[in-house]
């Protein structure tokens, strides 16, 4: 099952890709959360090879994931895969310029199960794809927003 979107961002290809691959500043906001994360890598690097480790809680259970940067092209885009409970994950981020002050962001998630209790929790999400799918772009678009902004307030 995959979910992609895309947004157009008010800020330079290279502030934006910058944004989107600082993976420290997303460790950060996952410990907030309550994700016991943990790099497996080594601090510091950015690009194919880093790696991670993390326990979560999602619907009432402990959960255990790892996941690592496949593919890193520097300022175009970058994948990460990872395995969750017999669910393989693949998520791709991809900067294109569109001009000196404009850029497209686009997201995609997709979604491989492979066991029995990872193809129901695909099938149930199946079900409520068009919501899910809807609250990604939305929660994209409000990244995307976000950039901008923060873009806009070191201009100033």
């Amino acid at each position: 099952m995959k979910f992609s979107t895309r947004t157009d961002v008010q800020a330079p290809h290279d502030f934006v890709f910058a944004s989107v691959s600082d993976f420290e500043y997303f460790e950060r906001q996952a410990l907030r959360r309550g994700v016991k994360l943990r790099r497996t890598d080594g601090f510091g690097a950015r690009g194919q090879g880093v790696a991670w480790t993390g326990e979560f809680t999602y619907r009432g259970r402990q959960r255990e994931a790892e996941a690592q940067v496949a593919q890193f092209d520097p300022g175009t885009f970058y994948t990460i895969e990872g395995t969750t409970g017999g669910l393989e994950v693949t998520y791709r981020v991809e900067v294109i310029a569109l001009s000196r002050r404009r850029s497209r962001l686009m997201m995609s998630i997709d979604l491989r199960p492979q066991t029995l209790s990872a193809r129901l929790l695909v099938q149930s999400l199946k079900l409520a794809k068009g919501n899910l799918s809807r609250r990604f772009e939305t929660r994209v678009a409000e990244y995307g927003a976000k950039l901008a902004d923060r873009h806009a307030a070191r201009a100033v």
